[in-house]
């Protein structure tokens, strides 16, 4: 079992996803209290942790169809790089110091974050053995989790949450879970190889119009957010919803490379190779800060 095996096994890379812990500084406008770092930084690594221990779990049942698969059968367990009951030590090591990290100095709310990160840990669990396999409450758990991550970082900051911002946080990530749908479905059409097992419960066109019809409500969605009275209350500005043109744009950028260009669905892949749409995430991000912080 060497440390390149463990380090594809328990997947670091993913861990960016847990980046949403700390959403809640930046819409509340303490990105820059320390204090409130230093609270959400110990839930990130215990939610890395925790995720990592799912993914040896995931790995582990379904190492026999992984042997069958032509990308997933390199995976450690499957390949047999690394043995079942190692996996299993590994997943039960990962949970101690995820537990542990959280006893640190600065964590608000303690049992609420452990009550959240517990639920988010049975929750995977069950997609792993279950959910994973039933079309449409796959992606809502996979958005739901991404929910979890976002009210641990707000209790362990002790930030109250807008409804709005976990609205738009559960719609993205469901728009995002179904445009990697699409890009599974684009794979087997083209190759014949099944990603996952409940792939013949969607279609293209299915997809297509919910990826639609979901891009229009977040945008709303993120307008209602925008023009509130509590928003521009908290933030002393009327000028939030000068952001949304890149938000807008950032989604009708997504379908157009989806829908008209043909290309590869899977967020994780636009994002880190199309420029339009990072200039669009990076146009919000600057225009957002600087309308709340300055």
């Amino acid at each position: 079992m060497t440390v390149k095996n463990i380090l594809k096994l328990i997947r670091p890379e993913q861990w960016i996803k847990n980046l949403f812990i700390f959403l809640p500084l930046f819409f509340s406008g303490q990105l820059v209290g320390w204090d409130k770092w230093y609270a959400c930084l110990p839930v990130f690594i215990a939610f890395s942790l925790v995720s990592s221990s799912i993914y040896c779990f995931n790995d582990i049942r379904d190492r026999e169809e992984d042997r069958l698969h032509a990308r997933k059968k390199k995976r450690p367990i499957a390949s047999g790089a690394i043995s079942v009951k190692e996996g299993y030590v590994l997943m039960f090591l990962l949970l101690i110091p995820a537990c542990l990290v959280l006893l640190l100095p600065g964590v608000e709310n303690l049992w609420h974050v452990l009550g959240i990160l517990l639920f988010y840990y049975l929750l995977n669990m069950a997609y792993c053995l279950k959910l994973k396999n039933i079309s449409i409450i796959d992606i809502f758990v996979i958005a739901g989790g991404f929910v979890l991550r976002l009210l641990s970082g707000g209790y362990a900051s002790d930030i109250q949450l807008s409804h709005w911002i976990i609205l738009m946080t559960f719609l993205l990530a469901l728009f995002l879970a179904l445009g990697k749908r699409r890009d599974d479905i684009r794979i087997y059409e083209k190759t014949g190889m099944t990603v996952r097992g409940n792939i013949r419960f969607y279609n293209i066109p299915f997809l297509n119009t919910v990826l639609g019809m979901l891009s229009t409500i977040s945008v709303i969605c993120y307008i209602m957010y925008a023009v509130s009275d509590e928003v521009t209350g908290r933030f002393g500005s009327d000028s939030i919803y000068l952001t949304s043109v890149f938000v807008l744009a950032g989604f009708i950028r997504y379908l157009q490379v989806v829908l008209v260009e043909k290309g590869n669905a899977d967020p994780t892949y636009i994002l880190l190779h199309d420029r339009f749409l990072q200039l669009c995430i990076l146009g919000w991000l600057v225009s957002f800060a600087l309308i709340i912080y300055f």
